[in-house]
């Protein structure tokens, strides 16, 4: 079994997806979860095309947040859409990539995402509050490649 297969069980996986179905309940934002086991590209910018296929631009806010993890490299990125970083300041993400590296060096990964999704939820309400007529626009589940 490969560090990937193993990175969350099942029941981790329905309990990430759970988080962003409630961090939603908040937002506007869409958010997305990808796993893969490792890139030899740098992992910001491989998340930048990651964002592009999963179509997370689309979002008609442009408010899509991407938490993207390569297990094996031992690398998260947290990539918001321009909609978002035109309304919030350049370290905007650094306080929930610092309680998900707290989670992550203690090997719980799946709370590490669980909290992380709820806080983006919580933090993006300031700017994307949820609205009655909001839509589900992107899949709330976890997208993987090897």
């Amino acid at each position: 079994m490969s560090q990937q297969d193993s990175f969350l069980s099942s029941q981790d996986e329905e309990a990430v997806v759970n988080a962003i179905k409630e961090a939603e309940t908040n937002t506007s934002g869409e958010i997305r979860v990808h796993i893969e086991a490792h890139t030899d590209e740098d992992h910001y910018e491989h998340a930048l095309k990651v964002f592009a296929e999963l179509k997370m631009h689309k979002t008609e806010l442009r408010n899509g947040v991407l938490f993207y993890v390569a297990v094996n490299d031992h690398k998260f990125v947290i990539l918001g859409d321009q909609g978002i970083n035109d309304k919030v300041t350049d370290d905007f993400w650094d306080n929930t990539k610092e309680m998900m590296q707290d989670y992550f060096r203690k090997g719980n990964f799946k709370q590490g995402l669980v909290d992380g999704i709820l806080k983006a939820g919580h933090e993006l309400k300031t700017h994307f509050p949820y609205e009655a007529d909001d839509i589900d626009e992107l899949s709330n589940e976890i997208s993987k490649s090897s």
